[in-house]
């Protein structure tokens, strides 16, 4: 442990899982089954960033197909040949690739693995405060408040 008792350093696979595997409501949180977080960020007190270490069973996808207003994001493959869904497509990726999701650009994107192997990789994304989401596939929009994520329908209707 550090003089601030944090780790200096942890072995990433042993971080233990996000305990709420979604914060989005239902119907949407059972969609993300088979998904597995472990915060890695978190452990070290990071608060500009977080990053995640996120496993997807086979058939899983990471997230709704959605878009930030002010959050960057970045992804890296590690493991397994997930395919990525954006506005233009499908692109399918491998071990060592990665893609950046620049905030504002209204590229709704996800990851899903569509294999009988388990897809590994990291995931990095800002905390920038007032950022809003997108969901152009789903009845859904979100913000960041003080609380955390605050999920409405499209026309404003709480959840």
């Amino acid at each position: 442990m550090s003089s601030n008792d944090r780790p200096v350093a942890v072995t990433a696979a042993e971080v233990a899982p996000r305990k709420t595997p979604s914060n989005y409501p239902e119907p949407f949180a059972s969609r993300m089954a088979g998904r597995t977080k472990r915060a890695l960020g978190a452990v070290f007190g990071l608060a500009n960033f977080g990053v995640n270490l996120t496993e997807l069973a086979p058939g899983a996808m990471s997230s709704l197909r959605h878009a930030h207003t002010r959050q960057d994001e970045f992804v890296y493959v590690l493991q397994g040949c997930p395919v990525l869904r954006t506005n233009d497509g499908d692109t399918p990726l491998a071990p060592g690739m990665c893609a950046g999701f620049r905030a504002g650009s209204g590229d709704a994107h996800q990851l899903f693995n569509p294999t009988d192997q388990p897809v590994l990789y990291l995931e990095i994304g800002d905390r920038s405060e007032g950022d809003a989401v997108s969901y152009p596939d789903d009845d859904l929009r979100a913000k960041l408040a003080e609380g955390g994520w605050v999920f409405v329908h499209k026309d404003g209707r709480p959840y």
